[in-house]
């Protein structure tokens, strides 16, 4: 017998019952509303839940043959946040759980976060775009970003390749909140190149996730993670996309939610913007060209706090930093050029290339090279 008076926490029983087998998100939310409590979920009787609408006997049967290893599970990962006290649990029906996601059909019921930024603040919109992403998208991003610095926008994006990373990356750049939504459990960064980045996130901002550790970044979980990213945000921008893109799958979802999708459009016979092309033809999203086109359509006042222009690219770099920086003056290096010209080592470049982009002193440009700003 599982002895769950000892853990004294009402976290058990909510993280329990998205561990229940074959009950999703509008199953336990309707268990919950006919039982009247997440443990009385735990405690109804066959009878009980077969009366329930919508809860027929086999998921009835499979919901009780689960409720032993649903706790078991549950406690684990009370261990867990208990040895990681800076990831909160947040269930769908406490006050700090984002409003914007609570009223999505299919939203989760319990979230983690590990962060420092309101997920009820008043302007929050999503980012993303494809995992190849072109210097065209780049430009974008870098331009948009920088026109909503300063206006108390919090960016959310999946800080997957391409796109999500890149927009982040200049989130933390001009400091901007910025919020990444994983595919897999907050004790590990995928992919984990990202690892450095997803630690100045938490500084301003925040990572978020539905899966609970020891969750693997699996192929199903992206599809998923999409969903959070749209009910999160007030309005989705797709930046540049294929047309059968994930960050589309995104969009779809932002309208199925009555949020507007806005698109930045590309060439013609550009495939990276293929996707946000037919978006816009479609009507399914806004033409935009830059920060000022959302603000006006969402009735935001755009008051952007100038920003000195002047990169000091001297300013709190340590030693090696400037070494690196020195060595990109006027012309564009791989890691490995740069691990030459420096004398440092290839890992130390590594370490110090991503510091510097974090920074703005540097950025990447196709070809795995790096230029400084």
């Amino acid at each position: 017998m599982i002895l769950i008076c000892k853990l004294e926490s009402k976290h058990l029983y909510q993280i329990a019952i998205t561990a229940l087998d074959g009950v999703g998100p509008v199953i336990a939310r309707n268990l919950i509303s006919y039982c009247g409590s997440v443990e009385s979920v735990f405690s109804s009787s066959l009878q009980e839940l077969v009366r329930i609408p919508g809860i027929g006997k086999l998921t009835a049967q499979k919901l009780i043959a689960s409720r032993k290893a649903a706790l078991k599970r549950a406690e684990k990962e009370l261990k867990f946040l208990d040895r990681n006290k800076h990831i909160q649990p947040i269930f769908y029906l406490d006050k700090d759980f984002s409003n914007r996601l609570k009223f999505c059909s299919d939203a989760p019921l319990m979230v983690y976060f590990n962060g420092n930024v309101d997920l009820n603040a008043n302007r929050m919109i999503a980012v993303v775009g494809t995992r190849r992403m072109s210097n065209y998208g780049r430009k974008l991003i870098e331009t948009f970003i920088e026109q909503i610095a300063g206006t108390g926008v919090i960016v959310v994006s999946g800080l997957a390749y391409g796109v999500d990373t890149y927009v982040h990356k200049v989130c933390v750049q001009h400091q901007v909140a910025t919020i990444g939504v994983l595919a897999h459990g907050l004790d590990r960064i995928y992919p984990a190149t990202n690892k450095k980045l997803a630690k100045a996130m938490v500084k301003h901002g925040g990572l978020i996730s539905e899966y609970t550790h020891e969750t693997n970044p699996d192929r199903e979980n992206f599809p998923s993670r999409n969903r959070i990213i749209a009910g999160l945000s007030d309005a989705t921008v797709i930046i540049e996309s294929k047309k059968q893109g994930g960050s589309l799958i995104t969009g779809d979802l932002a309208i199925s939610y009555h949020r507007d999708v806005f698109a930045f459009p590309g060439r013609v016979n550009d495939e990276n913007s293929s996707g946000c092309n037919a978006f816009i033809k479609q009507q399914k999203a806004l033409l935009i060209e830059q920060a000022g086109d959302l603000f006006a359509q969402l009735g935001w006042e755009q008051s952007i706090v100038k920003k000195n222009a002047q990169r000091r690219l001297f300013v709190d770099l340590a030693e090696n930093e400037r070494i690196i920086v020195k060595a990109l003056a006027g012309t564009s290096s791989s890691p490995e050029e740069i691990s030459i010209k420096s004398s440092l080592p290839l890992s130390q470049v590594n370490t110090h290339l991503l510091n510097l982009e974090l920074k703005g002193v540097i950025r990447s440009i196709p070809g795995n090279l790096y230029i400084v700003n």
